[in-house]
């Protein structure tokens, strides 16, 4: 397949970084737009995004839009959608420490969707990778972003953050929906 030409609608180097590990075989730059999301889903906020990008990227570019969390057992499936938005910024991962405090359950997901409108319009693709795991007692490592020092794969014994940025782009939840993309793009 030749190079896939496609800009990422977010202002978000860190998940830039992982999609261009995650897509061998594509060109993919920042399309920074700054876009309301008031999606009730991941799904909707990446469309949201991917829409809205189309409207400006270049006629022979595929545009992505995407949208992550953090859904946790003991908080109903909390924060989910509102992950990056229901602490300060930068303080999210410290304030799902605090909420989870003496909580026995420490179940929990990342959940990456990816939203890819083709040039032209004329495919909309849904892409969706899930990474199941607990939440650490506390905040271990120095790698990764977000809530990669709080979370721990199953299976494993070291948070997202202590296992660096190649196992990340090999295997977080974003690399998943990045591999499902690829695979429904052919």
């Amino acid at each position: 397949m030749a190079e896939v030409k496609a800009r990422l609608c977010s202002g978000n180097g860190h998940k830039l970084d992982e999609l261009r590990a995650s897509l061998p075989g594509w060109q993919l730059e920042l399309l920074p737009l700054d876009v309301d999301e008031t999606g009730a889903t991941y799904e909707d906020n990446a469309r949201l995004k991917a829409r809205a990008g189309r409207e400006v990227a270049a006629p022979d570019e595929w545009v992505l839009g995407e949208d992550s969390g953090i859904e946790c057992d003991a908080l109903a499936g909390g924060p989910g959608v509102q992950s990056a938005r229901w602490a300060p910024a930068g303080m999210q991962a410290d304030a799902l420490l605090e909420r989870l405090r003496g909580e026995p359950s420490r179940g929990a997901r990342m959940v990456c969707t990816i939203v890819a409108v083709s040039p032209g319009h004329r495919d909309e693709l849904v892409a969706v990778g899930v990474l199941e795991g607990a939440i650490a007692q506390e905040k271990r490592g120095e790698g990764g972003f977000g809530y990669d020092p709080v979370f721990v794969p199953r299976g494993l014994d070291q948070t997202v953050a202590e296992l660096g940025d190649e196992w990340k782009r090999a295997n977080s939840h974003r690399a998943r929906a990045a591999q499902a993309l690829v695979d429904a793009v052919g």
